[in-house]
């Protein structure tokens, strides 16, 4: 018994580190992508495509997971909506790499805030789940947020919504299909390669592209583009089937926590009174969505340990 739950506390501990290092990981990037903004931003973008495909491919190699991959790209329903996920992540990407680039770090931490209220409300839209009182609420309050910003700054935050719905589709449809993380993201960066490499091409040919004519460096952190951005997702595979999701959801607000803060201290962002009561509406949203959902769960733990 006691061995037991000393092996159940080293795989927690052991999916904590990993699902922590992921969400910090994905927080903590914004440096990495400043480094190459000499580069036009589009074709920072392509070279993370690119560059995470052949990574991948990379990985699945030595661990032997082909298999895998011509399960997925085997079933015409599984391919296709990998393709369409594929889109919507890249989609997700380029913008990130846009909002970093133009130093809009805290409208791109606003967007990883409010994304999995997005999520819920994509859910209600489009698998017709039906929400609970407090999770209206929270909904409410979040879009509540976006939308003072919107009036106070006399336009949408549309990093910030393209960002969080572009991430929310992602996830629905990441859940419709039994594909693991890696070989999934190699299947979807496949698809999107040809797109992203004809641009790559066209800008040579038109005399802009970079990959080849840049110095050293910029060559290593275009490369390492595909290398920071298959890790987290590694990472995050290995954590999250370690650990609750609960645990998961809460962790998640490590990376716009440490988006936001970078960008206003770190970058000097402008913070003023909107932004903080847009984002104070938000927060509020995300504090009443995590309690009501704690409190929904806790009635069934209790339950099951009575049964034990």
């Amino acid at each position: 018994m006691t061995a037991t739950l000393s092996a159940e506390k080293r795989e927690r501990l052991i999916g904590i580190l990993f699902t922590v290092g992921a969400f910090l990981s994905w927080g903590l990037y914004p440096p990495y992508w400043k480094l190459l903004s000499g580069v036009p931003r589009f074709q920072v973008f392509a070279h993370r495509v690119v560059w995470s495909c052949t990574f991948t491919a990379c990985v699945i190699t030595i661990q032997g997971r082909w298999g895998e991959v011509r399960a997925a790209l085997g079933s015409r329903k599984t391919a296709l909506t990998l393709l369409v996920s594929g889109l919507c992540i890249a989609t997700n990407w380029s913008i990130y790499i846009v909002g970093v680039l133009s130093g809009r770090l805290v409208s791109v931490s606003m967007g990883y805030f409010i994304n999995p209220l997005v999520s819920v409300l994509l859910g209600v839209l489009i698998l017709r789940e039906r929400l609970r009182f407090w999770q209206i609420v929270a909904v409410f309050c979040a879009f509540s947020g976006v939308l003072y910003m919107a009036l106070g700054s006399r336009g949408l935050p549309w990093i910030s919504l393209s960002l969080a719905f572009s991430f929310g589709l992602y996830g629905l449809l990441r859940k419709t299909v039994a594909v693991e993380s890696i070989p999934g993201t190699f299947v979807e960066s496949l698809f999107v390669s040809p797109i992203v490499i004809s641009f790559l091409l066209f800008e040579a040919v038109q005399g802009r592209g970079v990959f080849g004519t840049a110095d050293a460096s910029t060559h290593l952190f275009l490369v390492g583009a595909g290398v920071v951005t298959a890790l987290p997702i590694i990472w995050f595979a290995n954590g999250a089937r370690r650990i609750p999701l609960t645990l998961v959801g809460f962790l998640q607000y490590l990376a716009p926590t440490s988006q936001l803060l970078m960008g206003i201290f770190l970058y000097r962002e402008e913070f003023n009174l909107t932004h903080l009561i847009s984002f104070g509406l938000i927060w509020v949203g995300i504090l009443i969505f995590t309690l009501s959902t704690f409190v929904q769960r806790s009635p069934r733990v209790l339950r099951g340990r009575k049964g034990r």
